[in-house]
C-alpha cells in the first residue's frame, strides 16, 4: 500500500521546502504520495509548483499534490506533520514578547513559557485542536507530527482532548548536542554516547560517555564547556559576517565564529545551569529565560534581541528545496515503516514514567525508541532535584492552559496567569490579559 504522507502549514517556504527535501532524499519512502495542505491557496501554490519541478528535474519516485481541503488531504493519511502559525506571525509574537513588559511583568522573550508563551498558546492551540477532530473523524491510526509551538502545552493539550492520537511533538534543538559536543571534548560525535531530557526549551543534558572507553564524559564536559561557550560570538554577529561574506566584503572564505572572549552570547541564563546547577543546556537564554522567576535579572538581553532579529530575518529569506536530511523527520518515518528499534535522541510524549516526580499528562521530552508502533519513550533515571523542582513549577501552567483553551474560560485565563512564577502582580496580570484580548480578538476572543 502506498505510504502517504500530509504536511499541514506547507505553504510555508521553509516548513515546504525542507519537509519536501528531507522526504525526497529518502529511500524507504521511494514511492510515496506527498499531500501539501495549506489555507493560504497563493503560498500552496508556489510550494506545490516548485516541489513537482523538483521531482521532474530529479526524476524522483514521489507523487505530489496540493489542497486547501484539509478533510481532503486527511483521507487514507499515515503519517501527518503539522507547522502552522496564526496570523502574522512576528508581529502577534512582537505583542507577546513586549505587552507583558509594558505591565511591569518581567519575562523574558515569550514564545513558550511566561506570559507571552501562554498567549502564543492561546492562539495556536484551537486551529489544532481543530486539525486533530478531523483526524480522530478521517484517519485515527494515523501517526502525527507537530512541531507548532509552544510545543509541550500544544502536546499536553492534544493529548488530554484526544488521548487516542498519536501525537508526537519534535523539535530541532537538540541538534545543538552534536554541534557543540565534538568541539567540547575534541572527539567525533560517532564517540559521544549522551541523553537528554526535560520538557521542550527547557531540556539539558543528562548523561554523556565516550563510546571507546566508556568514561563518563561529564566532567570533562563540565570543565571545558564553560571557555567554549564564554569565546562564541553572537547569534546576531554571526549573521552579520555571513551577509557580508555572501556579499563579497569581507577576506576569508568563512566568518569568524568565535572571537568575543568574556561575552557569553545569549548564554547568561545557560552559564547559571552550568554553574549552579552542573548541567549543560541544550538551548540558551532567550528559551531557557521563559520559565524560572529569577531569570530576567540574569539574561543577556542583548543577545536575545540579536536572536530575535537574526530569526525573522533567517525565516524570511527564499529557501530552496534541497536533497539533504535537515530534520530527524524522516529517520523516524523509516523507523515506524521499517519497525527499526531505533533510538531517537528527543521527542515529546506524555509523561508514562519517564520521569519521576512529573505527572502523566504533562508531555516531557524524552530520547525514545522507535518502531512500528510510533515512539516509546525511555526513561531517565536521576535528575537532579534542583532542576526537577524547576520542571514542577511548570506543571500547572501547562494543565491550566489546557484548561483554558478546552472551557473557553477568561476567569481560568486569569488563574493561569497567576500560577506563572514569572507573574508577580495582580492588577497587572487582570489589564494585561485584558489588553491581549483587545488586540488579538482574533485569536482570544473565544474566552469568555
Amino acid at each position: 500500500m502506498q505510504t502517504k504522507i500530509v504536511l499541514i502549514g506547507a505553504g510555508s517556504l521553509q516548513f515546504g521546502y525542507d519537509s519536501l527535501g528531507d522526504i525526497f532524499q529518502s529511500e524507504v519512502l521511494r514511492g510515496s504520495h506527498v499531500v501539501l495542505h495549506d489555507i493560504n491557496e497563493e503560498a500552496l501554490s508556489v510550494v506545490h509548483e516548485n516541489g513537482k519541478k523538483f521531482l521532474e528535474e530529479h526524476k524522483l519516485d514521489f507523487t505530489l499534490s496540493a489542497t486547501i481541503d484539509r478533510k481532503e488531504a486527511l483521507q487514507n493519511a499515515g503519517f501527518i506533520v503539522i507547522s502552522i502559525e496564526v496570523g502574522d506571525r512576528f508581529a502577534l509574537w512582537d505583542q507577546d514578547w513586549r505587552i507583558p513588559l509594558q505591565f511591569g511583568l518581567s519575562q523574558v522573550f515569550g514564545e513558550n513559557g511566561g506570559p507571552g508563551g501562554f498567549f502564543h498558546a492561546l492562539r495556536v492551540i484551537p486551529p489544532i485542536i481543530e486539525i486533530c477532530e478531523d483526524i480522530q473523524k478521517i484517519c485515527p491510526e494515523a501517526f502525527i507530527f507537530n512541531y507548532s509551538n509552544p510545543m509541550s502545552r500544544i502536546c499536553t493539550t492534544v493529548h488530554k482532548k484526544f488521548p487516542d492520537l498519536t501525537f508526537i511533538g519534535l523539535c530541532h534543538e537538540i541538534k545543538s548536542l552534536s554541534d557543540h559536543l565534538p568541539m567540547i571534548l575534541g572527539t567525533p560525535m560517532e564517540n559521544i554516547q549522551f541523553r537528554a531530557g526535560g520538557l521542550n526549551h527547557f531540556s539539558v543534558l543528562l548523561e554523556a560517555t565516550y563510546r571507546d572507553s566508556g568514561k563518563d564524559a561529564y566532567p570533562d564536559i563540565l570543565e571545558k564547556a564553560p571557555a567554549y561557550f564564554r569565546d562564541m560570538t553572537s547569534l546576531g554577529e554571526i549573521f552579520k559576517q555571513l551577509k557580508a561574506h555572501e556579499a563579497g566584503s569581507t577576506p576569508g572564505s568563512e566568518p569568524a565564529l568565535r572571537s568575543k572572549t568574556g561575552y557569553w552570547p545569549e548564554r547568561l541564563i545557560f552559564k547559571i545551569f552550568l554553574e549552579k546547577y552542573k548541567l549543560l543546556p541544550i538551548t540558551t537564554d532567550s528559551h531557557l529565560g521563559e520559565y524560572p522567576a529569577w531569570a530576567h535579572d540574569a539574561a543577556d538581553h542583548k543577545g536575545i534581541y540579536d536572536f530575535w532579529m537574526f530569526y525573522q530575518e533567517w525565516l524570511t529569506k527564499d529557501p530552496e528545496i534541497k536533497l539533504e536530511l535537515a530534520e530527524r523527520l524522516v529517520p523516524i518515518i523509516e523507523g515506524i515503516i521499517t519497525d527499526s528499534g531505533y533510538e531517537e535522541s528527543a521527542v515529546n510524549l506524555p509523561n508514562k514514567g519517564y520521569i519521576d516526580r512529573l505527572p502523566e499528562f504533562l508531555v516531557v521530552e524524552v530520547p525514545a525508541i522507535i518502531d512500528k508502533n510510533g515512539a516509546t519513550g525511555i526513561k531517565l533515571e536521576n535528575l537532579p532535584m534542583g532542576y526537577v523542582a524547576l520542571l514542577q513549577n511548570q506543571v500547572a501552567i501547562h494543565e491550566m492552559t489546557a484548561e483554558t483553551v478546552l472551557s473557553g474560560s477568561r476567569d481560568v485565563a486569569m488563574q493561569a496567569l497567576l500560577a506563572d512564577p514569572t507573574v508577580n502582580k495582580v492588577d497587572a496580570a487582570e489589564k494585561m490579559l485584558d489588553t491581549m484580548i483587545d488586540l488579538q480578538e482574533d485569536f482570544l476572543g473565544y474566552l469568555k
